[in-house]
């Protein structure tokens, strides 16, 4: 029996993707050069693919790293001398602010009750942050932060760096990059990848940060410092070694995207999120974690249960995988992956035995 994954990350590989790895495995791409005339092509088909299903501006530019984890650091590293505020709206949002503080940095936490979201209000208005760091979907609890959120904090805070963690929301939120400055995603969330390869989409101010911490004689990383990436990335080159094969496989399922049409990508994710939050509505043991129905995430359905290993298995043996709760909730939630990879078929199937 084939499974089909519903996990929120590593989860199930885009549809297209088995044709594209043969296409590499012929190509050789596992072994060509990363200073070659034949990687820059692939950079620049990955990169202009993304501009076109993404929307984004041309003083943005787009730089390929090993996780969004590792963006957190540059981001800090890069971009800020002293201090930072963090939205936080479940683990991975705390993660941020965790690597922040690590970093020696005075980073101010505004902390949401588990299954809602950290409040703009919050931010103290004389607290004149370098950055303000947004989830924009919480992976762990499934909380969504309205976009509305982050443009009002860009009209309170002209002067600060915003910086959006997207990496469970993307492609299917469309943002507005003047209203932003550093947008990071995963690929093996939304784009249907194997893990390894994040994307960290930055603009010119970020640079000018960068530039004027340097100036004051501040460490702001060696190879991988923001200065140097930005700077090879506009040659469609990296600083090290990359994921030369993740960077490929991302430029075709982004072709094949872009084929498809964002309109129609997004417009399936909300039908499908319809469907998986219409099923949990009418079970008899499972309830949206996240009640207010302007934060439900979208891509990430988490249900709260107290029989969610007992589903998970009923589900498993259908070759249905579905994502445990995380961390203190590994029992008490399922986490149900709504990804442009997942078909309206396959999500009105986990439905319908959901209610068996």
């Amino acid at each position: 029996m084939r499974k089909i994954y519903f996990t929120p990350g590593p989860s199930q590989l885009y549809f297209t993707i088995e044709e594209h790895f043969k296409s590499a495995l012929t190509e050789n791409i596992g072994s060509i050069s990363h200073r070659g005339e034949q990687f820059k092509k692939i950079h620049q088909h990955a990169d202009n693919g993304l501009r076109n299903l993404l929307n984004i501006p041309e003083n943005f530019n787009i730089i390929f790293t090993s996780s969004a984890t590792e963006i957190w650091e540059r981001i800090i590293q890069s971009c800020v001398i002293e201090n930072t505020t963090h939205l936080v709206n479940g683990a991975f949002s705390n993660k941020f602010y965790q690597t922040a503080t690590q970093l020696g940095i005075n980073a101010n936490k505004i902390e949401a009750t588990d299954g809602t979201c950290a409040s703009i209000n919050d931010i103290g208005i004389d607290s004149n942050p370098e950055l303000i760091a947004f989830t924009h979907n919480e992976t762990s609890t499934g909380a969504s932060q309205p976009l509305d959120d982050i443009y009002k904090a860009r009209e309170q805070f002209p002067n600060a760096l915003i910086a959006v963690d997207a990496v469970s929301s993307l492609p299917y939120i469309d943002i507005d990059y003047t209203k932003v400055d550093s947008v990071y995603f995963s690929v093996q969330k939304c784009f249907g990848l194997p893990s390894g390869l994040g994307v960290w989409i930055v603009n010119d101010r970020c640079v000018e940060a960068t530039l004027k911490k340097e100036s004051l004689r501040k460490s702001t990383g060696s190879s991988f410092r923001l200065s140097n990436s930005f700077k090879m990335a506009m040659n469609h080159q990296t600083p090290a070694t990359p994921n030369v094969l993740g960077i490929y496989l991302l430029g075709k399922v982004v072709e094949d995207m872009n084929l498809k049409g964002i309109d129609m990508i997004r417009r399936e994710i909300d039908y499908k999120a319809a469907v998986l939050y219409n099923a949990i509505n009418q079970h008899d043991t499972l309830s949206p974690f996240v009640k207010e129905i302007q934060h439900q995430s979208k891509t990430v359905v988490v249900a709260e249960t107290e029989k969610s290993a007992e589903i998970i298995e009923k589900l498993g043996k259908k070759g249905f995988v579905l994502g445990t709760g995380y961390g203190k909730y590994k029992s008490k939630h399922i986490r149900i992956a709504n990804f442009p990879t997942h078909s309206k078929e396959q999500i009105e199937m986990l439905s319908d035995l959901l209610l068996l």
